[in-house]
């Protein structure tokens, strides 16, 4: 059996291409294996499973954690309570993500999200001091699901807790630099251990960790469901 197989990286250009090859290939229900992520808006959009990795080739289950700038709770001490308290689950990120794949703009798809879960939003924000238009710096790098998240904090806090709030576009390394010196404030988009653990092990201690904000993030090979196959092993064992 011949099985089309598609890598890309993140937001890389390939991505489009990969996902117009996904599409095809499950509208003809043709084989078909991408590499991929969770979240990713295409868990929502198409009915698709990530293959077991016994091995962990794709470096298992990672989380995504907060971190944010050393004095942040002292000087803002609203914005410090709210990145303490975000947490939530792949299946509410990806639903941003999706909207905003599908060309709702940003903030909109932010807002539309919050309506919709206003009882874990309270959690996010009970307790926190008002920022009263105080400017919160938060980097991020252009990634699906760090586009989202960021934008769903800047929602909150800009609605909810009267601050403002700044986001910063970089890459991976000066987002974790930038959290380090205290030239921004707080991101939410870290990836660990595996994706991130250079810059991690490069600037730990010079930040401060708020913990996970997201479980059941992975990297890994990612079929259609009507596929016959549940582990990378059966790609070997079919050699």
């Amino acid at each position: 059996m011949q099985i089309t197989w598609i890598g890309t990286y993140r937001e890389s250009p390939s991505g489009a291409a990969m996902t117009a090859e996904l599409d095809g290939a499950i509208n003809e229900e043709e084989p078909i294996i991408v590499t991929g992520w969770i979240p990713h808006w295409k868990f929502f959009e198409y009915d698709l499973k990530m293959l077991e990795d016994p091995k962990g080739v794709y470096g298992g289950e990672e989380e995504i954690r907060t971190f944010v700038r050393k004095g942040l709770k002292e000087d803002m001490p609203g914005a410090y309570t709210f990145f303490d308290q975000f947490e939530w689950e792949p299946d509410h990120l990806q639903n941003v993500m999706l909207k905003i794949e599908e060309g709702m703009d940003e903030q909109k798809a932010a807002k539309e999200w919050v309506e919709n879960n206003e009882d874990l939003v309270n959690s996010w924000v009970e307790g926190a001091e008002p920022g009263d238009g105080a400017t919160v710096k938060v980097p991020y790098v252009a990634w699906a699901d760090v586009i989202a998240s960021s934008n769903v904090v800047k929602y909150v806090m800009e609605n909810k807790l009267d601050y403002k709030v700044e986001l910063i576009q970089v890459e991976p390394g000066p987002m974790f630099a930038s959290i380090a010196d205290g030239s921004a404030d707080a991101m939410v988009g870290a990836w660990l251990p595996s994706t991130h653990a250079d810059y991690y092990e490069k600037y730990e201690g010079e930040f401060e960790d708020l913990g996970v904000n997201l479980t059941g993030t992975r990297n890994g090979l990612v079929v259609p469901e009507y596929m016959d196959i549940d582990s990378i092993e059966d790609l070997i064992d079919d050699e």
